[in-house]
Formats: C-alpha cells, structure tokens, sequence
C-alpha cells in the first residue's frame, strides 16, 4: 500500500493511498483462513472445505470487510507515523468508483492536524486569589435563615383571620361528581398557606378563615395530574378548620443547633462560618479562574484548525439564538447567522480548550471512576425517583458521559496550573467578591 501527500497547507493535510489487489486478496485469504476450520459445507467435513471453494462462496462478500479493514489499519500506520491527531473526523473517499475485484483501490484521506501547542511557563504567570472571611453579620443572618426554616407554629388570638404564611390545622373531605375519592380526606391536617402543598386555588381560599369555620374550597385538578381519574376533573372539599396558627421562628440556641445536627451552638456557629466561607472560596476560585483563562488567552498562541473554529462559532450562534428566543423549541427556524463575534468567541474557546487538554495529556491528569461516579450521582439527584434511569442512560451514552467527565478534567487541569503559578492572596469584603463574580456574568 502506498500512501502520497498531496496537501500540506497550515493544519490541513491530505493524501492519496493505494490499496493493490494483491494486498485486498491476501486480506480475503486471511480471513478465510481463519474461518475454515468452523466452516461445514455439504459433502465435506467441518473444517475440510477446500480453499478454492471457500473463496468462491464466500470471497466476494468479505471484500468489502477486507477494503475496509486494510485502509483503517493504513490509515491508523499513517497517524502513528506521523504523530498527527485529526481535528476531526478525517473524510476518506474512494476515488476510482468504477472499482471492480482484480483492481488496485484509490483513497483520498483529508483531515485537519491539531496543532502543535507551545509548553507554558506556569511560573511566570502572577494571579490574586480574593478572600473573604464570613464576618457577624453574615454569619447571624445565616443562623436566622435557619431559626426561620425550623419555625414552630403558634395559635394565634381566638377569632383570628389566617394569613398567608399561617399554619391552618383542618379536616377536610375531597369529593369528585358528589363521590369521596381515595386520599382525598385527611383529619388534623397542618397546612402552611403559601406552601404550593396543595391543588393550585386550594390554599387561596382558606386565607381569611377562623377556627371554627366550616367551608367548601371548589378548586380543579390540572389536565397533567398524576392521577389520570382526577386530571381536569372538578372536586370539592368541604373543610372544618380546628385551629389557625402564627408562624414563631426558632429561638437560636444551643436546641436550634441539635435541630441542626451540632452539640451546640457554638459548634453549630462554626459550621456556618466554614460553609459561607466555603461558598466565597468558591465564588473567588470562579474569579481567579477567568483570569487565568484570560492571561493564557493572551499570551500562548498557536494555529487552530479551521473546522474547530467553525463548528464552535455555529454552536455558539445556535445556543444564543435559543436563549434569546426561549419560545422556539424546534431547530426549525432556518440557518443562524454566524457573526464576528461568535466567530471571536469560537476561537477562543477552541484555544484554550486545546490547551488545556494538552496541559492535562501532558501532567498525565485523568478523571477518575470514583470522581465519575460522583459527578453522575450529583446529577441524578435533580431527577428523584428516576436515579436508576440516569444511570442508564449515562452509562449508554457516550456523549453524555463525555458532558459530566469534561467540566472534572478541566478543573482539575485548573488546579495544577493554580499550584505552579504566583497565586497571592488578597482578603477584601464579600461585596468586593460580589463585585467581581457579577463582572464575569457581563463579560
């Protein structure tokens, strides 16, 4: 097989392979070869079928198998060779089409190189890593958004209205076309009105009620209700209300903290303060990060492939489109136009994904199956009762597979370049923080 370059221009590299008829023959041989010891055939035993006869029956069937295998196994020599990785799928295609068996086989093999990426000197870069302390303020109004969240109900004055927010502790019977129906019935129900507990319009009609009071609440249930025997039917509750209750938030204090799963207070105050300052840490580890990015984008530069760069700048095009046009939920609205600057925010992209994955292949940096593993069941966590599903789904999905595991090898990619760079810390306030993680959503 003979392989002759034909294109080498920047990053785009093509190449003209024969396959001879000998090597396609020989190919076919082999794999006869390695069949006939299984094959049975009338008035032959099992294995004992001549070659000749073999390659008649079945010959022409595997050529195709045979073609195919002898230019992916070239093609795969080629890239070994030459060390080259295709940006993306290389296009193959046979020229001589009029091919008939006995015939040399003519390929043109095109494709774009990835490029070769310059080493980065980490070292040189200077970074400032924003620290935020969690003072008193933020620390108490955390404890009282947990005081809030743990809240007891009291009863409020005799003859007392409820309002939105109260407890209303009622019995209540549900009947559909004059029928009670299974789970519509309750005694001693304790109802927070606002809550969405309940059918839409149920709650809104108990806002205004006494203890004592006996009404019907006439609601419908939605067309998309889980029980199809109720969906969009009309049902009425006839209620009798025992008791209207006032929100009272927790005291903060030492059985606060045991709600919460602490000794004490003070154990429960520490927590606090570890969990805000880890959600700054994070908020300034999202800061630092861009400019990383920012100073990499800057100051290593490379050829990018063509075909990267286009493919990211429709992909862009076509994601803004949809969140400018929430509405349109199909991907029939024509071609979208790629503009300069999807076209510059491609080329971005495409850099410094490149880079980074070369600076990841290079510190041999994977993403293991237990961070995997987690980073999956994060996820499955937003779809409750369907985790198995997920799972499934994930493990037939390779694209899928690829979207989790892509955004682990990143960071940790991240933090490599993090531990070699000049990071100095700054402490500033959590509205400097604040500040700073805003500009990165207008930028």
């Amino acid at each position: 097989m003979s392989v002759t370059e034909t294109l080498n221009e920047g990053l785009k590299r093509a190449y003209k392979l024969i396959v001879t008829a000998q090597e396609l023959d020989d190919k076919v041989n082999e794999k006869l070869t390695e069949a006939q010891p299984e094959i049975e055939m009338k008035g032959f035993r099992k294995g004992k079928v001549p070659m000749a006869l073999l390659k008649k029956q079945f010959g022409q069937r595997l050529m195709g198998e045979a073609m195919q295998e002898a230019i992916d196994a070239k093609m795969g020599s080629h890239f070994e060779e030459t060390g080259d990785r295709p940006a993306m799928q290389p296009e193959v295609k046979m020229t001589n089409e009029d091919w008939s068996e006995g015939d040399d086989v003519h390929v043109e093999l095109a494709y774009e190189k990835l490029p070769d990426v310059p080493e980065v000197d980490f070292a040189k870069l200077k970074l400032e890593r924003m620290v935020v302390k969690a003072g008193d303020d933020e620390v108490d109004g955390a404890l009282k958004s947990l005081a809030e969240n743990a809240q007891d109900f009291e009863d409020r004055k005799k003859g007392s209205k409820a309002k939105d927010g109260d407890q209303v502790v009622l019995d209540f019977v549900g009947r559909v076309d004059g029928e009670e129906f299974e789970g519509g019935a309750a005694e001693d129900f304790p109802l927070t009105l606002g809550s969405g507990q309940f059918i839409p319009g149920f709650e809104e009609q108990l806002v205004g009620v006494k203890a004592g009071d006996e009404l019907d609440v006439t609601v419908t249930f939605p067309e998309e209700y889980g029980a199809e025997h109720l969906a969009g039917k009309e049902a009425v509750f006839s209620c009798t209300i025992k008791a209207v209750k006032a929100p009272k938030p927790a005291a903060i204090d030492d059985d606060l903290a045991k709600k919460f799963g602490a000794e004490d207070l003070a154990q429960l105050k520490a927590q606090v303060t570890e969990r805000l300052e880890a959600e700054y840490a994070g908020a300034a580890r999202a800061v630092m990060k861009r400019k990383m990015l920012d100073l990499l984008d800057e100051t290593v530069s490379f050829d990018l492939p063509p075909s990267l760069v286009e493919a990211e700048a429709k992909q862009i095009a076509h994601q803004l489109y949809h969140d400018e046009h929430p509405e349109d939920h199909g991907h029939d609205h024509g071609e979208i136009e790629v503009t300069d600057e999807h076209t510059k925010l491609a080329e971005r992209r495409v850099k410094l994904g490149l880079l980074l994955a070369e600076i990841g292949r290079a510190a041999e940096i994977e993403v293991s199956d237990a961070e995997m593993t987690q980073a999956v069941m994060n996820q499955a966590r937003q779809y409750p009762g369907q985790e198995r599903q997920f799972f499934e789904f994930v493990q037939q999905n390779d694209q899928m597979r690829q979207q989790i595991q892509a955004p682990i090898f990143e960071d940790k990619v991240i933090d490599h370049i993090a531990e070699q760079a000049k990071v100095a810390d700054k402490e500033v306030s959590k509205e400097d923080l604040e500040k700073a993680v805003e500009a990165l959503d207008q930028e």
